[in-house]
């Protein structure tokens, strides 16, 4: 048997799954198909039956995938919420958030998977003198101010525009139920172990108002499909162990302190967004890639629902290879992108996965929120998946994207502006709060705001959501109405040094398309009618020079007619019935100028501000220069002139036969021996200013000599040519080229300089080569390059 059928026959029995009975019947049969079905037991005669899966067979690669939480902590114990909300569950949402500042000996600690645990080991190393050096260089957010701002569930829902949470005790209606996600469910996909998750949970609803919620572990005797949670049931929240074949098991995973701290964040940010939504959490037994794989399956199996996971490992050749997993029907899967700035991690790379970024929130209580890209979000297009089709789309940016590119939404996830988590440790009934962060907080958030979006679905009759980047993409981002309505676009933040890294209008690799208005975002993804939109109007910055008319088109977006308007404009600006403004004799400041579009059928208003900075005309500036030349021997060179405008040049000074072109080039056919001070005027063609420069031409019977041909040559066809120097007598030689086209090499050898350029490209460009020699003579020359297309 060949190699290669070897290998395929093993890699056929690794993906076999093995029926072993135990009983009084002997009975064994070997099934192969890629069978998914978790562990189940049934009765034969009197005897028992197990079906037993052998994990799914993965690539080398995949196989040794470690999986990490992407959660961060701000590096300090919160004093506990107050009880604003405790019968109130809306109180504190028109409240500013609290802040809280960082004991001296944590503010060396990096955010990234931190623990209570950890804060307090260092606390007792502070205590007896002992300093403590993170050994995790992430993210240090509150280094600057020293101060963490905490957000509760009410002011977190009023900022991104959720509807209000019912009254404590009382029972919604079915559009207030639907509003909760009542009916839908929500997988928590994790591994390890968090024996406290319901006591923590029980905390956070009591301290915030919110619903409470029933709880239970599920058996591994449980049937699969489990049933459709009901929209009359309330909130419960159902914990799986899940086993290495993705059956459900009585066996719960070891306990980890920052799995743990990401379990208890990830359920109670899902259920804050999604209060009356089932909880399933899932706990695999350790965080490789199969196991956190095998979880996923488990939930496939147990029905449609959401599927949140707030962890990332690096994305590989293999990641393509395992995407069947987030195949399920009826199934939406949402996944960090990680908290590494402009990196790729799966499973948010996969294109069937909403990949979530961050942001920083900032609300005071009243009025909308701001929002910039969080530093620490990952993101960026990935070196494996191709484009999927839904990042073709007309959205502005992302038709430009040359691989499937992350993130595709985006929430609050600074651990400096982070929420209010409860977290106890193992064996302990005492609560500890911490601000949480990281786009382990968006990525559940988001979750549960797709299921609140399926339970409306539900209630007008549709099915659920399923995969969600088609409608994400398409019927609301590249509407422009929908979008504007559905999506806050975050414009500033960055999260690297590329050319990607930073936010701008529409589509970027930081937050995807934005950050969802709450209500406004659920109604377009449960299939209604975007509302009513007010203008909008795109703000932008202005430059402008006294004295030179000033006009520019204002942006507006809006579904009717509109009426424009100008306030804090300088005197003499004006605005068009088309939106453009004019200035006709701009002066010198900076404006703050807004633009105010009134609709002629609604009466909603949008307004965007213009900041117009007005400048002074600037004369150009002429560079001066000294030149060496030989007698007799032609000479040229390169006046170095800025200015805004085109300019004319003329000279003063000059030798006979001494001439300047239209291109700035001066020129001598026959030199002179002799030193001559030359001054170059450039004037500006449409202000009228001038500037000059001296040039001191320097004519000696020695000095350095040039010796170029002009190059010519094709376009894609490599290009060669030589320069000579010399200067007799010299010790040595200074040699630069500039007016270099990118893609050209030079190499020397003795005083011949090669200049090659394998791919030239079509165009008139001209190398200016400047000598100068141990005696300080220079030479200057200007040697022409023609690329013709054929």
């Amino acid at each position: 048997m060949s190699a290669k059928s070897l290998e395929g026959s093993m890699a056929l029995m690794r993906r076999c799954a093995r029926w072993v009975v135990w009983g009084a019947i002997p009975l064994a049969v070997v099934a192969c198909g890629g069978s998914e079905d978790p562990e189940v037991t049934a009765e034969v005669a009197s005897s028992t039956m197990t079906l037993e899966l052998e994990p799914e067979w993965l690539p080398q690669e995949a196989s040794s995938q470690v999986a990490q939480p992407l959660f961060h902590i701000a590096p300090v114990v919160l004093n506990a919420p107050d009880d604003a909300d405790v019968q109130d569950a809306n109180a504190s949402a028109v409240m500013s958030p609290k802040r809280q500042a960082v004991p001296s000996e944590f503010r060396a600690l990096s955010t990234r998977r931190l623990t209570p645990s950890k804060l307090e080991e260092v606390h007792m190393k502070a205590a007896q003198g002992i300093s403590f050096a993170s050994p995790d260089g992430g993210v240090l957010p509150l280094a600057g101010s020293g101060v963490v701002t905490t957000y509760s569930v009410a002011q977190v829902r009023a900022a991104y525009g959720f509807s209000p949470l019912p009254a404590v005790g009382s029972k919604p209606t079915g559009p207030q139920a639907a509003a909760l996600g009542a009916g839908q469910t929500v997988y928590i996909v994790n591994a390890k172990h968090n024996p406290n998750v319901a006591a923590e949970l029980a905390a956070f609803n009591q301290k915030f108002g919110l619903p409470t919620c029933t709880t239970k572990v599920l058996a591994p005797s449980t049937a699969l499909p489990l049933a459709a949670a009901s929209a009359s049931t309330g909130c419960e929240l159902w914990v799986a162990y899940s086993s290495a074949s993705g059956a459900i098991t009585s066996t719960p995973p070891a306990y980890d302190a920052g799995w743990a701290t990401e379990i208890a964040l990830d359920v109670q940010w899902a259920h804050a967004i999604a209060p009356l939504a089932r909880i399933v959490l899932i706990e695999a037994p350790d965080a490789s890639v199969n196991n956190l794989l095998a979880a996923i399956r488990l939930a496939n199996a147990m029905g449609p629902g959401v599927v949140s996971m707030s962890f990332g490992a690096q994305e590989g050749g293999w990641t393509a290879s395992v995407d069947s997993a987030f195949s399920g029907a009826g199934m939406t899967y949402l996944a960090a992108t990680g908290d590494s700035g402009a990196t790729v991690n799966w499973p948010s790379v996969s294109s069937n996965v909403v990949a979530v970024g961050g942001t920083t929130l900032t609300y005071s209580g009243t009025g909308p929120r701001s929002e910039v890209s969080w530093s620490g979000t990952g993101g960026g297009p990935s070196a494996f998946i191709a484009t999927p089709s839904y990042q073709k789309s007309s959205l502005p940016g992302v038709g430009s994207v040359a691989r499937r590119t992350v993130a595709d939404v985006a929430m609050n996830a600074d651990p400096a502006t982070g929420h209010y988590v409860a977290v106890m440790a193992p064996g302990s009934s005492s609560v500890q709060w911490i601000s949480a962060g990281g786009t382990s907080l968006s990525a559940p958030m988001w979750a549960g705001l797709v299921a609140v979006a399926n339970a409306s679905r539900v209630q007008a009759g549709k099915s659920v959501l399923g995969a969600a980047h088609p409608l994400l993409y398409g019927q609301v981002g590249a509407v422009p109405g929908n979008y504007a309505s559905g999506f806050a676009d975050i414009r500033s933040g960055s999260h690297g040094a590329c050319a990607t890294c930073s936010a701008r209008i529409g589509y970027d690799q930081l937050t995807g398309l934005g950050t969802p208005n709450g209500s406004a975002l659920v109604s377009l993804l449960s299939g209604a009618s975007a509302p009513v939109a007010a203008p909008v109007v795109t703000p932008a910055n202005i430059n402008g020079t006294v004295g030179a008319a000033l006009t520019f088109t204002a942006a507006v977006s809006a579904p009717n007619p509109v009426a424009l308007s100008l306030s804090g404009a300088p005197s003499g600006m004006s605005i068009g019935a088309a939106g453009v403004v004019s200035w006709p004799k701009p002066v010198a400041g900076t404006y703050a100028v807004t633009v105010v579009a009134k609709d002629t059928k609604t009466a909603l208003t949008g307004q965007g501000v213009y900041t117009v900075t007005v400048v002074a005309p600037t004369a150009p500036v002429v560079t001066s220069a000294s030149i060496a030349g030989r007698p007799g021997v032609p000479l040229s060179f390169k006046a170095n002139v800025t200015s805004a405008n085109p300019v004319t040049y003329t000279l003063a000074g000059a030798p006979a036969g001494m001439v300047v072109g239209a291109d700035g080039v001066v020129s001598w056919a026959q030199p002179l021996v002799g030193s001559y001070s030359v001054t170059l005027t450039a004037k500006d063609s449409k202000t009228g200013l001038s500037g000059q420069g001296t040039f001191t031409v320097k004519i000696s019977a020695a000095g350095p000599v040039i010796t170029a041909a002009a190059m010519v040559g094709v376009a894609g066809k490599p290009l060669s040519g030589t320069i000579s120097v010399s200067s007799p007598g010299a010790t040595y030689l200074s040699v630069s080229i500039a007016g270099v086209p990118l893609g050209m090499e030079f190499s020397i050898a003795g005083s011949t300089i090669t200049a090659k350029w394998p791919s030239p490209v079509t165009g008139n460009y001209q190398l200016l080569v400047t000598v100068r020699d141990s005696a300080g003579l220079s030479a200057q020359q200007a040697v022409p390059v023609t690329i013709t297309a054929k």
